[in-house]
């Protein structure tokens, strides 16, 4: 029997991503989302959110520049990655207090983050006000990842060991193993 629950926002499994931006007076930083998905393959284009209601330095930068990067933290970075999103950047340099390094992208002048794996470059394509965020839709420019976690000349999920987020219950979660090959696990219902 299925149970009627209260209304609220979530997404399984969703990904803690960590968006970064340089400030006018060129400071990078850096937040953590929850709030983020692939939306477009043509133009490769990703979508995030950032909370408009409350006072966020790094939506401001990426208002202001039109360029970010979008970073894809691996559980080794759980304590940093929760720490980007629990602290302001109008009160911290939160990357040094985290002794991160950044460079500027190759494509975009948005922050690198060197620490995580994965990254995208993104330019600003769409911005929408969606209720309480700030819905900001960025073409992908650039794919960064680091040599450790690819394998055939593509990232691996295993190795990257993505960090999930819960929205519901506030939580970090390893995601698990593969089950099978996408596109091909249901072509048995086809016949």
């Amino acid at each position: 029997m299925k149970v009627n629950l209260r209304n609220h926002t979530m997404m399984y499994p969703a990904p803690a991503v960590v968006v970064s931006a340089y400030d006018e007076e060129g400071n990078a930083d850096a937040c953590t989302l929850a709030f983020a998905t692939m939306c477009s393959h043509h133009p490769p284009a990703v979508m995030i959110a950032i909370n408009s209601t409350l006072k966020r330095k790094t939506l401001k930068s990426i208002l202001q520049t039109k360029e970010f990067c979008l970073a894809f933290p691996s559980v080794e970075h759980a304590e940093e990655t929760d720490y980007l999103g629990i602290e302001s950047g109008y009160n911290a340099n939160k990357l040094d207090k985290i002794n991160f390094t950044h460079k500027k992208g190759e494509k975009v002048n948005a922050p690198l983050i060197e620490e995580f794996k994965v990254s995208l470059e993104c330019k600003v394509m769409h911005i929408a006000e969606v209720g309480s965020h700030t819905q900001i839709t960025g073409e992908i420019v650039n794919v960064w990842a680091d040599e450790s976690v690819i394998k055939n000349n593509k990232i691996d999920f295993e190795l990257l060991d993505p960090l999930a987020y819960d929205d519901i219950t506030h939580s970090y979660y390893r995601t698990g193993e593969k089950i099978d090959d996408a596109f091909k696990l249901g072509l048995k219902f086809k016949k």
